[in-house]
């Protein structure tokens, strides 16, 4: 009776969980970002205890989160929702597309801010970030030098090529001062999957894909170091290049590749065949957007959805407390 009570349903004294109550749990669940399996596990049972009182002040943080970035966009753009670790392509006011996503660590959170996407890469390398190469890459080469090829990874040299790795002392090597990039060729193994999606900022944040599909079946997907990993990237390359010329797409060292052109001879807009003979094909190819857009990062842990429901989801990094005590110290000052 109390759980039919808590959720707005006709006064029944009855212990029985119907086909009814269950239903409501579900839609409680849809709602906060659950597990939406009508059964009343702990997350879900925390869920309910939240008094509305602190539901409200929820939606009163989001709605500062709000004024910060959601003004002055045009028609389409694409948001990401932090703690709701989903990515939407937004059209004329609508979701066009839709993904979940995963996003950073809590110790390596990802930042919310307002770039703009202008290319995409297609079979991307990827560069060893710093922070990897202190704690991982140069400890491993220490112990055990096949650490490398056993990774996949190669040395370039300041100007492009490939230098062998006992030419680094690794003993006396310092992550900070590296003289080499360590890199990843295309292939399945690598993190960034078949493409990423560029939008310049001073994080260095991007969206991409991933190999690790695994993590899009969890409810948490905070595994990232700061960028947002996607389970459907190439539907949206799909949609950012709907009826976008195809051009001449040159390999990464600038000399034309007979399996990229046998691609982009195929059709002269982008489709998703093309995009998938391009992926099939394993080179790196860079594309910029026709029609760049802007991309928001937010950390919206309410709002109201496409259908007028308010929206809940966990706060993720414990941003809302920080926020809520500053507007009341900006409501007391101003008062």
């Amino acid at each position: 009776p109390r759980l039919r009570h808590r959720l707005g349903l006709p006064a029944d004294t009855s212990l029985a969980y119907d086909a009814a109550l269950e239903t409501a749990v579900r839609a409680f669940q849809r709602r906060h970002g659950l597990p939406v399996d009508g059964i009343l596990g702990p997350r879900t049972q925390a869920a309910l205890a939240v008094p509305v009182a602190v539901r409200v002040e929820q939606l009163r943080a989001n709605l500062e989160r709000a004024r910060w970035l959601l003004r002055d966009l045009d028609g389409r753009f694409v948001l990401v929702n932090i703690p709701d670790q989903s990515v939407e392509l937004i059209e004329d006011g609508r979701v066009a597309w839709r993904s979940l996503a995963a996003v950073g660590k809590p110790l390596r959170q990802t930042p919310s801010l307002r770039a703009r996407l202008t290319y995409l890469v297609f079979n991307p390398t990827w560069t060893v970030p710093e922070v990897i190469l202190e704690r991982e890459i140069i400890p491993g080469m220490r112990a055990d030098r096949t650490t490398l090829a056993q990774r996949h990874l190669r040395l370039i040299d300041r100007e492009g090529r490939e230098a062998p790795a006992d030419s680094v002392d690794w003993a006396r090597v310092d992550a900070r001062r590296f003289p080499y990039l360590v890199r990843m060729d295309p292939g399945p193994e690598n993190p960034l999957g078949r493409v990423k999606f560029m939008l310049p900022n001073d994080h260095q944040v991007y969206l991409h894909d991933t190999p690790g599909k695994a993590l899009f079946d969890r409810s948490r997907r905070a595994a990232s170091s700061g960028c947002i990993r996607l389970e459907d990237p190439l539907g949206l390359a799909e949609r950012l290049l709907e009826g976008q010329a195809v051009p001449s797409l040159p390999r990464a060292n600038g000399e034309d590749d007979a399996s990229l052109a046998a691609c982009t001879s195929a059709s002269a807009v982008w489709t998703r065949a093309v995009i998938d003979c391009v992926v099939l094909a394993g080179e790196t190819a860079t594309v910029s957007l026709r029609r760049p857009l802007p991309v928001v990062v937010l950390y919206l842990t309410a709002w109201q959805d496409e259908e007028g429901a308010a929206q809940f989801r966990d706060d993720l990094y414990g941003r809302d407390a920080p926020l809520l005590e500053a507007l009341g110290l900006r409501h007391t000052a101003a008062d």
